[in-house]
């Protein structure tokens, strides 16, 4: 290998991050994100709006439903946590 190849190797890529609303909290450092995403229909070309929801490990249990987070990929942290709450942008009024 080349050296320029062996550090890209090395190097860890860039996580992935998306900003959604927290829609639950009531789990133990749990939140519910739901992330929405304009896309164009393939065939239609009309723009749709699609929703997915995360579930984000808040370690602190800061979050409270209808904040507005930047969650981050992170390890599984369990079957179906594999994003954590990097920062609360703005808090529900």
């Amino acid at each position: 290998m080349t050296e320029s190849s062996q550090e890209a190797k090395n190097q860890r890529s860039a996580r992935k991050r998306r900003i959604g609303v927290v829609v639950s909290d009531k789990m133990d450092k749990t939140a519910v994100v739901a992330v929405s995403d304009a896309v164009r229909h393939p065939l239609y070309k009309k723009i749709v709006r699609r929703t997915r929801k995360y579930y984000a490990h808040d370690e602190a249990n800061e979050a409270r439903a209808g904040d507005r987070v930047a969650i981050i990929e992170t390890r599984p942290m369990s079957k179906s946590k594999r994003w954590r709450i990097g920062e609360i942008i703005e808090r529900a009024r």
